[in-house]
């Protein structure tokens, strides 16, 4: 063996299909000094015995270009490296049984179209000839993705790794990970079992050994590896190598022909976690022992959908471990904990149809510091302090691998590890009969359900059981005033001398603002794309208070504390649990908030986008002057203990006026009408605040240096590919969920990134971006007839270049 090098620029470790991508790509594509290192053989922990299914389509543009990218180069790494893939581009067929999985396949149809992706909605007897050995008598329909298909895991690993040894990439096996140098917060060195090897950076490539991998840095890897059974049978008569990937939900099943048999596994809604504090490290090319029992229900379905399987002979039922998360996304980016190392696993079972974009991606990310496009829901900055809890993790993850197969409702929320964390207002909230829903731990009240009306979510395709009290709660805020608990906002306070100089480095508007403004800016990457959106209220020369969303608590700190400039004496400290937050919003605000506290709110003496410390039931609040609904209102930051003597004050001082506890899903109908924008869906790493209508919160017109500046200044004086509008349908009764393809004088034009329904207009509200690589302008979006296409439907739409919805001078538009 050769001897282990004593500095690399980047160490990749582990050697399945993820790390072999990886450690490829940096060679290949940025001709890094790359050393891959494996404990063990390559391929020796998951990827041997993974199933080999490659399917591309996924709800986000971004994840589902990651797998377009993997079979784009599993078609033609053979020919560069000489090894064979075992790639087979032979189709996938996805089946439906019911009307609720048959709309879901419709809408997944559309989507894949919005994102470049042929797939045809087939009939039972259409289906059934593309795969003559299933019963069809209970089938609605199925879908068909003819560029799917299914690879030899271990053949396109070996290939991966002889790829990245030609780009010069050094692949050393047998080699234990023993822990890490970090310095100043930074990874400096990897030790291992055969000396330390100093490195720039460093990825974790480890399948379900990530999280103790990454352990030895400190750094949460919130996965849990979980038994994965499925059948290969000896031939069966009617196999053909060509027959497609087969894919049966709603029998929680999936099949694939395999050397003219079958391979059969599935999903069952029981999972057995596997070694669930510690995985052996010597697990090297085993299985766990096969359980018949366990698989029974899953052999009873696909007899049902297969009857030759009756007469099949069983070569092997294998039992191999794989490592799930709590949300079903893979893992990926830097860790928040230690800068230049990151994480690349966790792929809930399709690390093969991931892997090949999965390394590209994460290879641009080491290189450059920054995702090279959305990557946010695998991000790894999605979570949070509660994911270093295990035995949650273990619970959440078994609830997720559950629902692999189950029919993905819109809005559908997790029960699993609840209530976790929760505001003092969570008993009196559920005495004013509130449904929670729960984001990044946190129980929030989602809807509020009258008298005679459980507060239960009925989960369904069409028109949920929420929808006419939320109307209520949406009238409140619009008609009178409205009181949300919004304490799960997550909150920091940036401290020191050079505050100002920090952040007016990293906030694309300008904050350097007198004491008391408040200021609503995005933060953006070199490319002048937005990571972050968020508020900032300056309380002091030398302080800033920050509030952004609940969910981009990790993600905004790790962001922010990674660009302070070197040197700069400025510390983000995370008040999130220190401070509630209680919103009254509507017209009748003001006449509330006078009604207990002595401050002057008149718009004199508190104008828009102010902040005010004010008192109220016996406590010294912030307030915000400023909203997400498009109505007059305060967001009031208070001690966390305050939340309960200020809810009390606030409901009876509004009971003259009619004021409602409200909920999130209110928010989300109030903020559609008014056409704010929301991170993650209309707004991402992908796209610049001029494309999003923001071009007016970047301080373009100043002299000051900010990161993303030349990208900004470069789309502020480009024709933009791409705006974002909005869109309205007449018909009341049609389902927005977003992801819907915008159609332009009958040629797609774009997608839907949110949608809902407006109760003051009533209308389906939905936003997107219309694009045309020559350039978009207001008179070509004007000029345009549109359709948006819905579950496969096209329905007549109107376009909007401004908010529906103006309270100054109450209107609506049409």
């Amino acid at each position: 063996m050769a001897k282990l090098p004593d500095r690399a620029q980047i160490v990749v470790i582990g050697g399945g299909i993820v790390g072999c991508s990886t450690a490829y790509h940096l060679a290949r594509d940025h001709k890094a000094d790359v050393v891959l290192l494996e404990s063990g053989r390559l391929t020796n922990g998951a990827t041997w015995h993974a199933a080999g299914l490659v399917g591309q389509l996924r709800t986000s543009a971004s994840i589902t270009q990651v797998l377009k990218y993997s079979v784009d180069l599993y078609t033609k790494l053979e020919e560069e490296t000489g090894l064979a893939t075992g790639w087979k581009q032979n189709g996938g067929l996805r089946l439906a049984c019911n009307e609720e999985r048959w709309t879901e396949i419709k809408r997944q149809a559309t989507t894949a179209r919005s994102f470049g992706l042929e797939m045809h909605l087939l009939s039972p007897g259409e289906a059934k000839k593309l795969w003559p050995l299933m019963e069809t008598k209970d089938l609605v329909g199925a879908a068909f993705l003819p560029s799917d298909g299914q690879a030899s895991p271990s053949d396109i690993t070996q290939s991966l790794a002889k790829g990245a040894r030609m780009h010069g990439a050094r692949v050393h096996e047998e080699v234990a990970v023993t822990g890490f140098v970090i310095e100043d917060g930074r990874i400096a060195g990897v030790r291992t079992s055969q000396g330390d090897i100093a490195c720039e950076k460093a990825v974790i490539c480890c399948g379900m050994w990530s999280p103790q991998v990454g352990a030895l840095a400190g750094v949460s890897v919130p996965l849990q590896a979980v038994q994965h059974q499925y059948m290969i049978t000896e031939t069966v008569a009617g196999v053909t190598p060509d027959m497609p990937t087969l894919r049966d939900p709603d029998r929680l099943i999936y099949l694939k022909e395999e050397v003219g048999g079958l391979v059969m596994g599935g999903y069952e809604q029981n999972p057995i976690p596997w070694a669930p504090e510690e995985i052996p490290k010597d697990f090297s090319f085993q299985l766990l022992d096969s359980d018949w029992n366990h698989f029974e229900p899953l052999m009873e379905q696909a007899l049902a959908r297969v009857p030759a399987l009756e007469t099949a002979g069983v070569k092997q039922l294998l039992n191999g471990p794989e490592g799930f998360t709590p949300d079903g996304n893979y893992i990926m980016g830097e860790a928040p904990e230690v800068r230049n190392l990151f994480v690349g696993c966790g792929f809930n079972a399709f690390g093969i149809a991931a892997g090949g974009g999965a390394g590209w991606s994460l290879a641009e990310w080491i290189v450059h510091g920054e995702q090279p496009l959305d990557l946010w829901g695998v991000d790894i900055r999605r979570f949070a302090e509660m994911h270093r809890d295990r035995s949650w993790v273990r619970e959440r993850t078994l609830e997720a691998y559950g629902k692999h197969y189950t029919v993905a409702f819109p809005h559908e929320e997790y029960e699993s590890g609840r209530p976790l964390i929760v505001s003092p207002l969570y008993d009196r909230l559920k005495t004013w009969r509130a449904c929670f829903g729960s984001k990044l731990g946190w129980e929030r009240p989602n809807w509020f359900a009258p008298e005679g009306v459980e507060p239960l979510d009925v989960y369904s395709m069409g028109r949920q059981n929420w929808f006419a009290h939320v109307a209520e709660e949406h009238r409140a805020c619009r008609e009178r005033v409205a009181l949300f608990d919004q304490s799960s906002f997550a909150k920091f306070e940036l401290q020191g001398l050079d505050a100002e100089a920090a952040l007016s480095w990293i906030c694309a508007n300008n904050v350097a603002v007198p004491v008391g403004r408040v200021v609503y800016t995005q933060m953006l990457n070199t490319r002048g794309g937005i990571e972050c959106d968020l508020t900032v209220v300056r309380l002091a020369p030398d302080r800033y208070y920050i509030v952004t969303g609940t969910g981009f608590r990790t993600h905004d700190a790790a962001w922010i504390r990674d660009h302070i400039g070197a040197g700069l004496r400025a510390e983000l400290i995370d008040v999130t649990q220190d401070f509630g937050t209680l919103s009254l919003f509507g017209p009748r605000a003001r006449d509330v908030l006078e009604k207990i506290t002595e401050a002057d709110v008149s718009h004199e003496a508190f104008p828009f986008a102010h902040m005010r410390e004010i008192g109220l039931a016996g406590h010294r609040v912030r307030a915000l002057r400023l909203t997400y609904v498009g109505e007059l209102g305060w967001e009031m930051h208070m001690p966390i203990a305050a939340l309960g003597p200020a809810f009390d004050a606030v409901m009876a001082a509004g009971a003259p006026f009619g004021i409602a506890p409200a909920g999130y899903r209110a928010i989300e109908s109030l903020r559609l009408e008014k056409g704010y924008r929301a991170w993650g869906a209309d707004i991402t790493p992908n796209d610049s605040p001029v494309e999003a209508g923001l071009g007016w919160a970047v301080k373009l017109k100043s002299d000051t240096p900010f990161l993303g500046r030349a990208a900004a200044e470069k789309a502020a004086n480009t024709q933009p590919r791409k705006k974002l509008a909005c869109f309205t349908l007449d018909d009341p009764e049609i389902v927005l969920v977003g992801r819907e393809t915008i159609l332009r004088d009958g040629e797609p034009a774009g997608y839907l990134t949110s949608a809902g329904f407006g109760h003051t207009v009533g209308k389906p509200i939905g936003y997107g971006y219309v694009r045309k690589a020559q350039g978009v302008t207001k008179d070509y979006l004007r000029a345009g007839n549109y359709e948006l296409v819905v579950a496969s439907e096209k329905v007549p739409a109107r376009l909007h270049l401004g908010p529906l919805y103006d309270p100054e001078m109450k209107r609506i538009k049409s």
